[in-house]
């Protein structure tokens, strides 16, 4: 008899709409294949825009209802983005008053467009996401070119992630 209430709150937080948030969709149930193409990119940071598409590409994939394809043709919804801005800030310095750590700010302005009502859903003119990373390697403080590309790549990598399911997840959750 003590499960009854129990019972029926569980059953009643159900048929309220409760669910776990990131696994939602505010999208029109027609829409099932989606378009993402190229990012453009506005910065000198050569394929930065490759890797921000592929990563949300993905995301949306890893959601499993949709179909990702990188046209604008025979699609129901089209997300653009184009990489606006770029920098770079030490956050960091070493003894000798040298940047060991860096901020990498990227700027997006990004949108997802339903074609069949040919209207934007969604849309962010000015995206910003952030992450660090240590110019010097571990253990020596010294100042390694190649240790920076490897560390830049690696952030923007681990950045363009972050953006992917922040993104995705606004788009479906219509936030």
């Amino acid at each position: 008899m003590r499960a009854v209430p129990a019972l029926a709150a569980g059953l009643g937080a159900g048929a309220c709409g409760y669910a776990l948030a990131g696994r939602g969709s505010f999208l029109p149930e027609y829409i099932k294949t989606l378009g993402i193409p190229m990012f453009g990119n506005t910065t000198p940071y050569q394929l930065i825009e490759q890797v921000f598409t592929q990563k949300v590409r993905e995301e949306f994939q890893s959601r499993g209802a949709y179909t990702v394809v990188p046209s604008e043709t025979g699609v129901d919804g089209i997300v653009r983005g184009v990489i606006g801005g770029i920098s770079l800030q030490p956050v960091q310095l070493t003894d000798a008053q040298l940047a060991s750590r860096y901020r990498f700010t990227v700027t997006v302005k990004i949108a997802f467009e339903d074609v069949k009502a040919q209207k934007t859903l969604w849309e962010n003119p000015a995206l910003s996401f952030s992450d660090e990373f240590e110019l010097a390697t571990p253990g020596n403080r010294t100042t390694d070119v190649s240790a920076f590309i490897g560390n830049e790549r690696a952030a923007y990598d681990r950045l363009a992630t972050d953006f992917a399911r922040a993104v995705v997840s606004a788009i479906l959750e219509a936030f």
